[in-house]
């Protein structure tokens, strides 16, 4: 069993609070991911999970057991870390041993711990190399062996793979989630990593400054995110903004008049908004429309075009609008310098947010998303 209750939690260093009101289940066999910007409090939170920082406030549960002040050993969870932290004098079969040999398992049960392991991670045929001859994602198997040999309840990952290459990172992540997949064991995993959070989460748990901003699936937090700061992490590239005045909240639709003076009704509730007040829509980069097939347009200057091949984003220049915009076009688009291009919008595809940065509720139901 794995199910992980955090109640109240808060940390704080000499008065500065570091986390804060961190109420969260996360249940037996969940894979969840702590994402959120430098700074927000992710990689404290699990390490006070895993006993490594002290808990100033809240109670922490495993399995309905008070964990707070138990000792990292005595916790049933195990940790993977950014760095592999290897013995270099040791073989992979030893250091995938090395704990159990000083909690004195039995010998016979670490052959056996340590060979199941290696078949599930693929490291048989490395078990007696050093960790000077491995590659990067070798390495990192083997810190998660190391991890996976202890048969804890929970597994903690900590950027464990930030140090490799674009392509390992790949490859790990496919690991990582048919590892999880064959284990069936909880599993929380923080990350800067937007693409990680998005492929491997069965949740996204989505901090900043400290608290929760949002919690849900991924596909949730991207097409209802709850906050303008949610919207802003997830997806790539970011939401493109912009600034609006609203004319006349509904519940089903929100008229608001666009940088260019156009209006456009956002299918949003904005009944807690009063015409006259500032907002922002926003949009994301494969939600603009051909058009004619619009409800509003804005003229767009090209600045730069990424020929990505499957793909070419196109980041454009709109008046009015401080930031540039970016939207998907097909990877085989035929574009000029400085070429114009007319941006069509659908108040279907459009997002809202009042001036403090809370979303008005989307009133579009994407099929297979529940928010």
């Amino acid at each position: 069993m794995g199910r992980l209750t955090l109640a109240g939690i808060g940390k704080e260093y000499e008065g500065v609070v570091v986390s804060r009101d961190i109420d969260l289940t996360i249940e037996d066999g969940e894979f969840v991911v702590f994402v959120g910007p430098s700074g927000c409090g992710k990689s404290t939170l699990l390490r006070m999970i895993a006993g490594l920082e002290e808990i100033s406030r809240g109670e922490m549960r495993l399995d309905g057991e008070r964990i707070n002040e138990l000792p990292p050993q005595e916790r049933d969870i195990g940790m993977v870390f950014q760095s592999y932290a290897l013995y270099p004098h040791m073989t992979v079969a030893e250091n995938m041993a090395f704990g159990l040999k000083l909690a004195r398992t039995d010998k016979t049960e670490i052959r056996r711990r340590v060979q199941h392991a290696a078949e599930m991670l693929h490291l048989g045929e490395l078990l007696e190399r050093k960790p000077k001859v491995l590659s990067g994602g070798q390495r990192q198997r083997v810190a998660i062996g190391r991890t996976l040999v202890k048969e804890p309840a929970v597994f903690l990952f900590d950027e464990p793979l930030s140090n490799l290459d674009a392509a390992l990172r790949v490859d790990m992540r496919v690991q990582i989630a048919e590892l999880h997949r064959r284990l069936g064991a909880t599993m929380i995993y923080v990350t800067h990593d937007q693409v990680e959070a998005m492929t491997l989460a069965d949740r996204i748990v989505l901090l900043a400054g400290g608290r929760i901003a949002q919690v849900g699936a991924p596909l949730a937090l991207y097409h209802y995110p709850a906050t303008l700061e949610v919207a802003r992490f997830i997806g790539s590239p970011r939401i493109n903004l912009l600034p609006v005045q609203v004319l006349d909240p509904g519940r089903q639709r929100t008229a608001v008049r666009l940088p260019n003076g156009e209006t456009l009704a956002v299918a949003v509730d904005g009944t807690r908004l009063r015409a006259g007040d500032s907002a922002t829509l926003a949009v994301r980069a494969e939600d603009f429309v051909e058009p004619q097939e619009a409800d509003a347009r804005l003229a767009a200057r090209l600045m730069v075009a990424e020929k990505l091949g499957y793909e070419t984003l196109v980041h454009l220049k709109v008046e009015g609008v401080e930031e540039t915009l970016a939207q998907r076009l097909d990877g085989l688009a035929v574009l000029e310098k400085e070429q114009r291009i007319e941006l069509g919008l659908t108040g279907e595809r459009c997002h809202l947010f009042a001036n403090d940065g809370t979303a008005c509720p989307r009133q579009v139901r994407i099929p297979g998303v529940t928010h």
